[in-house]
Formats: structure tokens, C-alpha cells, sequence
């Protein structure tokens, strides 16, 4: 990988002072987005194997999914620029299995794309890879679960969703009598709700899979219905911790219900522009103006990210002072559940929220460098297949943001999970 400028500008690409060249108007063709993402890359890996995609694929892949389906334009605000940190990040390393590692070893050792290091709001570290720029989209995966999660904040904040233990038929009636029914709305924004669902990214024929495939032909939106309605119920509803797309995907369909809005509409009202993102973004659309999806597919720039992180971080607060999530809304989101599967030895806390994850250095870590005792604590992350990531530390007031195409999808904790934990309490402790 190759450390790009952190000074792209989409202006390079005009001509004659007021036209876009022919390739970056081609980036732009069909999304309705006010400015055109940079690089263009002229061809799109194929969408119906995403999950057996090479390394090469998913770099090209991730920067260009608002091309390769259906999406929703959600707009940029009036934004202020950031600026850099009084006190930059120079380096930080981290120990494992015996070897000690810098953060240009991470960079590689992750597949990492992008990286934004925010401290107290100001960018300590940026490093964009894979010849992406300031105006990249980069597709969540799953970090868009935690972005549909603060948008449920919101709707009951503003009295749209009455309360979390509302069921989940009160909004979706028409699921009387299937598996959801009697699911309350708490138990399936923690992924609680006792319904089978197979996440299995190296299983061809798993429910992940099958919905994948939904995705990759037309009639996605009914498919995808098809499939999460006709689940079964493995435990009862509240006992059972088992992370699903399934009712991800359920979770954002009530909120658009309960919101009478897109999730990209919904989130541009309530988030995008009032908070002053700098760029427009694209949310997955299974029907284009009608539904997007609550599973992922939240396509932002790497900065726009991070002020993602900021409006966490500060609690859902708005530059006007206005707090728009529901008091003590974060921390509730970060406490994590206590049922069956969430805690073990590694996590006793346990392991998940509101579609946040707790992604500590392990308890039992050994040989590793910082500790747990020394590395941070009560961070929310936002984490998505392949490397994709949002980390949130409110008593460090640090933000981290990461872009990566790792090998493998969802590689084992002692892998390239345990070492962004390490890795991310590094860049802590030497901001301090």
C-alpha cells in the first residue's frame, strides 16, 4: 500500500474550470450524489460473489458498492472543516505472540485502506491506501447496524417508536404468528431475540448467503422478507445472545415503518445535515426511495465517519446544542447483555449492545502488549465484516475509524480483531 495526501480534491478532475471530465462524471451516473467519488474504477467485481471476492476485488468492491446496487442519496450539510491536532500521532506499537509492532506494521498487517485517528475532534492521524481519497465512499458492512441503532434513538426521542419493549408486531403486523412474534423491540437490537438465523460467511448455503444473493437480483426487498419471516425460533425470545443480519435487516424495515422515511432519508434529516457532514453518502437500497437496508450498506467518506463518531461520542449533540438522542442513550447502548452466548471468560461484561460491539483486550489476553488492565476501556465499536470499523472512547475523547479488506471475513478474536483492540489502546495511551 502506498500513504496517499490527505489533500484530494475532487477539483483536479474539472475542466476548463466548470466541467467534470468524462470519468468522474461516470462515477457519478444514476446516484443523484452532488459531487463524484474519487478513484473510478471502470470495473466492478461481481456483486453475486462478494463473499469469495480476492483481496484485489474487495478493495475495488467496498470504495464502489453505491455503484454496484441500488441506492439512496442521503445530503451533506454546511460542515466545518477538521483540523489537525495539536499533537499529532506519530507512531504506536503494540505486542503479540512475542513480536512487537508499529502502526506502519498494523497498516499492513490489517489490509488497511483508510485509518482517521480523531482527538478531541482533531485529526491526530489520516492515512488513505488503495489509491483512495478524501471523497471515497466506502461501504460499513455491518458498522451500518450501529448507525441504524442511533437512528432508533432518535425515532424514540422524537415519540415515533413508543419504547423498546414494544413488540415487534405492534409495527409489523403482518408477522402475527411467525417466528417474531412476542420479540420485543430491546431484544432485537441486541440480537436477543431467539430467532435461528446462520451468519456463516464461509457457507454457501447459510442465511447470510441466501441473503447476499437476494441482493444480487432484482425483487431484493421481497426476497429478503421471504426469507426473515420464514425463520424458526430456536430459544426463547431474551435468553440467547446470536449476532444476526436477519434482525438487523427487521430492526431498520420497523424504523422506516415507525419513521414513515427511508433510513437514508431519516438519517439526512436527523443526522447528515444538521450535524454538518462534509459529503454526501448512499445507503443499499432493496427499493430505491421506498427501503433501504438495516443490515449495512451505509457508504460514507473516511471523515464523515468520524464525525459519525463525534456525534456519539458528545452524546448525540448537535453544534446547535440540541441533543437529539435520548438521555443516557449511549451508555445504555453499551451495556452490554448478560445473556447466554454474549459472556465468557474473554468478555465477562459481555459482548454486545444496541448493535454495538465490546471489542476489549481480552481479560485472559496473554503476552500482550498494553494489557488489559492498561488498555482502554468502555469503548463502543462499530464493527463490520472484513475489517471495517468505528471505535468510540468518551473518557479519552478519541475517535478511530478504519477501512481494511482482510482475508477472511470474520477471522478468529486472537486474530485481526485482538490486534485493533491492541492496537486502537496504543494509539490511546500515546495520545494522553
Amino acid at each position: 500500500m502506498k500513504n496517499k495526501s490527505l489533500n484530494y480534491t475532487l477539483l483536479a478532475g474539472l475542466v476548463f474550470g466548470s466541467l467534470l471530465s468524462p470519468v468522474a462524471m461516470a462515477a457519478c451516473e444514476g446516484t443523484e450524489l452532488s459531487a463524484c467519488p474519487a478513484p473510478f474504477d471502470k470495473t466492478l467485481p461481481d456483486a453475486h460473489n462478494m463473499l469469495t471476492w480476492s483481496q484485489a476485488d474487495r478493495v475495488v468492491g467496498f470504495r464502489n458498492d453505491y455503484r454496484n446496487y441500488a441506492g439512496d442519496v442521503f445530503r451533506h450539510g454546511k460542515s466545518t472543516p477538521l483540523v489537525a491536532a495539536d499533537k499529532p500521532l506519530a507512531d504506536a506499537h503494540y505486542q503479540v505472540n512475542g513480536k512487537t509492532y508499529s502502526l506502519k506494521d498494523y497498516l499492513q498487517r490489517q489490509n488497511v485502506s483508510g485509518l482517521l485517528v480523531l482527538k478531541d475532534g482533531k485529526i491526530a492521524y489520516k492515512y488513505l491506501g488503495e489509491g483512495n481519497t478524501d471523497t471515497t465512499l466506502w461501504t460499513s458492512r455491518s458498522v451500518g447496524k450501529s448507525v441504524v441503532s442511533t437512528l432508533v434513538g432518535i425515532a424514540l426521542k422524537e415519540g415515533k417508536i413508543h419504547s423498546l419493549d414494544d413488540l415487534v408486531t405492534r409495527y409489523e403486523p403482518d408477522l402475527k404468528g411467525t417466528a417474531w412474534d412476542g420479540v420485543t423491540l430491546r431484544q432485537l437490537i441486541t440480537h436477543t431475540s431467539g430467532v435461528a438465523w446462520n451468519e456463516d460467511y464461509t457457507n454457501p448455503t447459510s442465511d447470510f448467503a441466501q441473503l447476499t444473493e437476494c441482493e444480487a437480483k432484482p425483487g431484493t426487498y421481497d426476497c429478503v422478507r421471504r426469507l426473515v419471516s420464514g425463520l424458526h425460533r430456536a430459544h426463547p425470545a431474551g435468553e440467547n445472545w446470536s449476532y444476526s443480519s436477519g434482525g438487523a435487516w427487521l430492526l431498520g424495515d420497523v424504523l422506516e415503518r415507525a419513521t414513515g422515511m427511508t433510513l437514508a432519508a431519516y438519517l439526512e434529516k436527523s443526522i447528515w445535515q444538521p450535524y454538518g457532514m462534509a459529503s454526501d453518502g448512499v445507503w443499499h437500497a432493496y427499493a430505491k426511495g421506498e427501503h433501504d437496508v438495516g443490515a449495512h450498506g451505509f457508504n460514507a467518506t473516511l471523515e464523515d465517519w468520524g464525525r459519525f463518531g463525534e456525534f456519539i461520542l458528545h452524546n448525540g449533540t448537535l453544534p446547535n446544542g440540541q441533543q437529539i438522542l435520548p438521555d443516557g442513550w449511549v451508555a445504555d447502548a453499551s451495556r452490554w447483555t448478560q445473556a447466554k452466548g454474549s459472556v465468557s471468560d474473554a468478555h465477562p461484561n459481555g459482548l454486545y449492545g444496541y448493535q454495538w460491539w465490546n471489542n476489549e483486550v481480552p481479560v485472559n489476553a496473554e503476552n500482550v502488549t498494553p494489557a488489559a488492565k492498561d488498555s482502554l476501556k468502555n469503548s463502543l465499536w462499530a464493527l463490520g465484516i472484513y475489517g471495517q470499523m468505528i471505535m468510540v472512547n468518551q473518557a479519552e475523547n478519541l475517535v478511530i475509524v478504519q477501512w481494511s479488506t482482510w482475508p477472511q471475513a470474520e477471522p478468529s478474536f486472537s486474530a485481526q480483531p485482538l490486534e485493533a483492540s491492541l492496537m486502537f489502546s496504543a494509539i490511546g495511551n500515546a495520545l494522553r
